[in-house]
């Protein structure tokens, strides 16, 4: 079995109207935070700052200090079996203006309880669900 790992963020921005959640529209369907594989050197929280640059264009990325968590699924690819583990952190932005990279097909902000209802899997769910009182 194929390993692999990633890291990723789930981001907000501070409105008028409380927090705004990004997720973004994978090739796949789902909905989904920003995430990606660690490059070879990299730390957990630098991986972050590059796929968020490269996947939404956003550059300015506040981590939130006290969370981190981790989870893990299996997926096929090319027929193969791959145990994947994603590092999740916390962050947030004043920026809105999303430039999306060629890897989705779209993105949305949202408050937590549509983006709870947005996203597609049961882990993203329960890791969202685990910063609801942050």
């Amino acid at each position: 079995m194929l390993e692999e790992r990633s890291a990723g963020s789930i981001i907000y921005r501070q409105t008028p109207q409380g927090k705004l959640y990004l997720l973004l529209n994978y090739p796949s369907g789902h909905w989904d935070f920003v995430k990606g594989n660690i490059e070879k050197g990299e730390t957990f929280k630098q991986t972050v700052l590059r796929e968020m640059r490269e996947e939404t264009g956003i550059v300015d990325i506040t981590f939130v200090e006290g969370f981190e968590d981790k989870v893990e699924y299996h997926y096929q690819r090319d027929g193969q079996v791959i145990h994947k583990e994603v590092v999740f952190f916390v962050s947030n932005t004043k920026t809105d203006q999303v430039i999306l990279s060629h890897e989705h097909r779209d993105y949305i902000w949202l408050n937590y309880n549509d983006a709870l209802a947005k996203l597609t899997y049961k882990t993203a769910q329960n890791l969202f669900k685990k910063i609801k009182d942050l």
